[in-house]
């Protein structure tokens, strides 16, 4: 029965994508690529079959087309497919990302958020204690007008764009001097006397398709503005290196936040667990701060904001200190 779900999906899919009305003899083709192999009668029945649902539609003998209500299907089909996406998209991006620390030059991720222009002085004020406290992952970001385009998203009329560094920066630094740092899981990490005491919310990254931290910012769960003060809940993220490497990683960790595009809150020893998180045998947690903790102090305040984690990779020599806004 999976097996014939994923077959159906995938005809609905071919339709979605195709940029013209298609038929079932070029649909059996595309289905051969993808290792289906199913007949043409098979393909027309089940086409007729979504038809008679409303997920697609005939156009006499030119094919089919989707509709609005296929194309819903479609996002909402398979869910368990996606499972592990946040994983696979932060390994690409720590692949692509090329900051090198001893030029100090080269592309790192950004986080992207949204905020109405008329928010946004008053955002900065907000924002300002996050930065101070060292609870984001470091000190550079990104502003961009309306009208212009960060990580193919055009900023509206009326909005501002607001670039902050993604933890995984970390890892992709990590990565080109041969240390994998594996991500763990996002969550809530709660603060008191400006120390990390636990995690009192966490969502693993490989059982997840969406971004944790976006989920906490607007389920309104962090309290980043009372952290600033000594005691609160801000997002952090949990990752493990070899114990082998330790001591490298501790010192090209010193490297990043010097460069300020990188920071962590808390170093854990070989084998032992991390604010009550277990840790793998042979293996150190790192906790780190969320790029995206001073857009929750935003959100906190009673601002509108939109964000986008692990949004986009841009040329370092664009971002400037967030003291100098």
């Amino acid at each position: 029965m999976e097996n014939l779900d994923r077959k159906i999906n995938a005809i609905l899919k071919l339709v979605a994508e195709a940029k013209e009305p298609i038929g079932s003899a070029e649909i059996a083709e595309k289905l051969k690529v993808q290792g289906f192999d199913m007949p043409e009668r098979t393909i027309r029945y089940h086409l007729k079959e979504l038809s008679e649902k409303g997920l697609m539609k005939g156009l006499w003998k030119e094919g089919r087309v989707i509709t609005s209500k296929g194309i819903e299907e479609l996002s909402n089909a398979m869910v368990f497919d996606k499972v592990g996406f946040m994983n696979s998209r932060i390994d690409n991006l720590s692949y692509q990302m090329d900051y090198d620390l001893e030029k100090k030059s080269g592309r790192v991720i950004l986080n992207l958020s949204l905020l109405k222009k008329e928010d946004f002085r008053q955002a900065l004020k907000i924002m300002a204690p996050v930065f101070v406290k060292k609870l984001t992952i470091g000190d550079k970001v990104l502003l961009v007008e309306a009208g212009n385009d960060l990580g193919g998203v055009t900023i509206p009329e009326g909005w501002v764009g607001f670039g902050t560094l993604c933890s995984i920066n970390l890892n992709g630094v990590l990565l080109k001097h041969g240390i994998a740092m594996e991500p763990r899981m996002g969550g809530l990490l709660q603060i008191e006397s400006e120390r990390p005491v636990r995690f009192t919310a966490i969502i693993n990254y490989d059982g997840t398709t969406l971004d944790p931290h976006e989920v906490f910012i607007k389920s309104r769960m962090t309290s980043v503005g009372a952290a600033t003060s000594g005691a609160g809940k801000v997002l952090a993220g949990l990752r493990e290196v070899p114990a082998a490497t330790v001591h490298e990683t501790e010192a090209i960790i010193r490297k990043i936040e010097s460069a300020g595009f990188g920071r962590v809150l808390l170093i854990g020893k070989p084998g032992q667990t991390v604010l009550g998180i277990p840790i793998g045998g042979e293996r150190v947690g790192i906790v780190v701060p969320g790029g995206l903790n001073p857009i929750a102090a935003v959100e906190e305040a009673g601002i509108e904001t939109a964000s986008k984690a692990l949004s986009a990779l841009v040329d370092a020599d664009q971002l400037v200190d967030f003291s100098d806004l």
